[in-house]
């Protein structure tokens, strides 16, 4: 297999791909998402890659506080990881989601994975050359509580 240079992180994006195809081998669609991400971080650790999840992104416009990001799971501090467990086709919005996380992280690949369907959907996702505008179309994926100005202190 030829790797396209211009692509990061390709042989690391195969083997996360491969190990949710495992994971929807064995499990099939109909479970929650979250329980798709924790059988995929294990799988993940058994073979050998590092794994964070739900890694938290604080978000900041100068010294204001915007909100947070989840993200479901980091892998090898390189490929940020989206699971979903949809019964339809991924969608723009899907998509959006994860070009936001990487505008926001500086991470240069992500993976949307939806487990959700007879066959696992994968998309690998790249940044635009272009991110204008990623400040204001990440507010819907920010978590924050109502009226709350300064982060939560955990």
């Amino acid at each position: 297999m030829t790797l396209d240079p211009l692509i990061p992180y390709q042989d690391l994006t195969y083997k996360i791909i491969g190990a949710g195809m495992r994971i929807h081998g064995r499990l099939g669609a109909g479970l929650k998402e979250e329980h798709y991400q924790r059988a995929l971080a294990i799988e993940l650790r058994e073979i050998d890659l590092t794994v964070t999840e739900e890694q938290v992104v604080e978000i900041h416009d100068k010294d204001a506080w915007l909100g947070r990001l989840y993200l479901d799971l980091v892998v090898d501090d390189s490929v940020i990881v989206e699971t979903k467990a949809f019964p339809h086709l991924l969608t723009n919005e899907e998509i959006a989601q994860v070009i936001c996380y990487l505008a926001a992280t500086g991470y240069k690949v992500g993976l949307l994975l939806n487990f959700g369907r007879e066959r696992l959907q994968y998309k690998r996702i790249l940044p635009p050359h272009i991110l204008e505008g990623w400040q204001e179309r990440i507010q819907r994926f920010l978590w924050r509580p109502k009226d709350l100005i300064h982060p939560p202190q955990d």
